[in-house]
């Protein structure tokens, strides 16, 4: 049989820019940009959160270097590079940025007039008490698991979210024509 010519079918140009945005816009929102209103977090802060419950940074432990708490995320769990990975650890460490800091921070970790962090190797952390609530009995397969990036670890596809992050810290960002916007609240006096 002699060799054909292809057929290549001929699809105009705005209907392929529209459907392949909607694709990119979409992957944007779910794998980055918008919280998961189950525990409130963004792919990246989970992961972080997940790398250092993984690395035993809790509340009783010592602090460890973010740059180790980055690697292993960046290692582990999230592949765009620590330069995405320590400007979101420190905001998760932030009084003035979090109304409940989910990272104990120790060193310079900038200020509310913008002043920059300290390198990372140069700050510590740990997780915050609170942020243990959203990983209470995690070990108890209470959430989805999925596998990682180089499908060779699981990693939570959210978090148990025992304390209502979402409500409690707002979120803020903006992901393909998608923008949250949720101020924070406080927790209610037990």
């Amino acid at each position: 049989m002699p060799d054909q010519d292809p057929i290549i079918p001929s699809v105009p140009i705005e209907e392929e820019l529209a459907k392949s945005y909607v694709n990119y816009a979409m992957s944007v929102i779910i794998s980055r940009a918008l919280p998961d209103v189950r525990d409130g977090l963004k792919p990246v802060q989970r992961r972080i959160l997940y790398a250092m419950r993984q690395l035993n940074l809790t509340p009783d432990s010592s602090f460890q270097k973010c740059a180790k708490v980055c690697g292993a995320t960046s290692g582990d769990y999230h592949p765009h590079g620590e330069q995405v990975i320590y400007p979101t650890l420190v905001r998760m460490a932030q009084h003035f940025s979090m109304r409940y800091p989910l990272i104990t921070g120790q060193g310079n970790y900038g200020s509310i007039d913008g002043d920059p962090p300290a390198a990372m190797r140069y700050t510590e952390c740990r997780i915050a008490p609170i942020a243990m609530e959203l990983m209470e009995d995690l070990e108890k397969d209470s959430v989805e698991w999925m596998r990682n990036y180089s499908n060779s670890l699981n990693e939570p596809m959210y978090l148990t979210g025992k304390f209502p992050n979402l409500l409690c810290n707002g979120t803020q960002g903006s992901a393909g024509g998608r923008a949250p916007s949720l101020p924070p609240q406080n927790l209610p006096d037990a």
